[in-house]
């Protein structure tokens, strides 16, 4: 059965050469997404003259977020015979919705299994899709689920963060951003499962040995912290956060491995911090920016302030999958955490 995720034999990172067959496979299904300085508003009130903030604008991707590249690049990878046994995708909601239009573009059944808490725009963009969508109570309990689906129905997983073929697709955005911002010092990139974080990373070293990444996660959903600090990939007990798109239960092998051989670092934010930057994203960007898509803003005006300020640094904004109503209420938070 193919799966995206590989065993623990088959622990390869992406080459160059590999991100940029990649990148040139993904040409015409996938938008190459702008990159804007920021220089306005807290950037200007809060860092120094010297600093130079670029936002790698991914949120304006097709299905909004970054998943399509690997969900595209899974799927590119199935041979007739696994197209027809069909695939499961298991997500908080931007990956099965990535993986429910991959699957539609391919004329591929898919399963996707999300928890009851999700979003109700993203479970009705998944149907919208055509895909079969089965709510479970949590992720660790969907995680299940869609392992037993896998298994049972010979469907094979598209992984949301996991596996060298999701890391080929994540690390086109990489590619892309060096392309755009040559020259950079660090870049800073969200943490859920740890592929996007990986992927961009193995393409940024790849490319500028001596730019830094930086990887960030909530506190209530830091299982990628936890693996670098004990050396192993670590799982949580429980996931709770604003930022429901990072909110991966556990580390995996394959992109630990990534992260921790590219990845110089990973911090940690909070709830507040999260949504006094979807703020800022909002008043100074115009951009409608999910919470995922706020931790490195967190991150750079937070635990990583002393050490990039005065520096050349992109954050990547990785999604904007969020209802209106929802979107208002962490504004607000984030109103009275800048307040308070």
């Amino acid at each position: 059965m193919l799966t995206c995720a590989p065993s623990p034999a088959e622990l390869a990172y992406p080459s160059l050469e590999q991100i940029r067959r990649t990148a040139d496979r993904l040409s015409g299904q996938i938008l190459h997404t702008p990159v804007w300085r920021w220089q306005t508003g807290i950037v200007e009130e809060a860092l120094s003259p010297a600093s130079e903030v670029w936002l790698k604008l991914e949120l304006f991707q097709k299905t909004g977020t970054f998943k399509l590249r690997g969900a595209l690049n899974c799927i590119a990878a199935l041979d007739p015979a696994a197209l027809r046994r069909g695939v499961v995708a298991v997500s908080a909601g931007n990956h099965a919705i990535a993986a429910s239009y991959a699957a539609k573009l391919a004329g591929c059944g898919i399963k996707v299994v999300l928890p009851q808490h999700a979003l109700p725009a993203r479970i009705a963009a998944c149907k919208d899709l055509g895909a079969d969508v089965i709510l479970m109570p949590d992720m660790h309990q969907a995680f299940a689920l869609g392992q037993r689906i896998e298994r049972d129905e010979g469907r094979t997983m598209l992984h949301p963060y996991d596996g060298a073929l999701t890391a080929q697709g994540t690390a086109t955005v990489g590619l892309e951003l060096m392309e755009q911002v040559p020259g950079l010092d660090a870049v800073v990139v969200p943490v859920g499962g740890g592929g996007l974080c990986g992927g961009i990373a193995a393409a940024v070293k790849q490319l500028n040995p001596h730019c830094a990444v930086y990887g960030v996660e909530p506190f209530g959903a830091d299982a990628l912290y936890r693996s670098f600090q004990s050396g192993r990939p670590e799982t949580l007990e429980r996931v709770d956060s604003v930022a429901d798109s990072l909110c991966a239960p556990y580390s995996m092998a394959y992109s630990f491995g990534v992260c921790r051989r590219f990845v110089d670092e990973v911090v940690r934010v909070g709830d507040d911090a999260i949504c006094a930057a979807m703020l800022h994203l909002f008043r100074d960007a115009k951009l409608v920016a999910e919470p995922a898509a706020a931790v490195a803003t967190a991150a750079l005006l937070g635990p990583l302030r002393e050490k990039l300020d005065g520096k050349r640094v992109a954050l990547i904004v990785c999604g904007s999958n969020i209802d209106s109503a929802r979107f208002a209420e962490l504004l607000c938070r984030g109103a009275r955490a800048r307040a308070a």
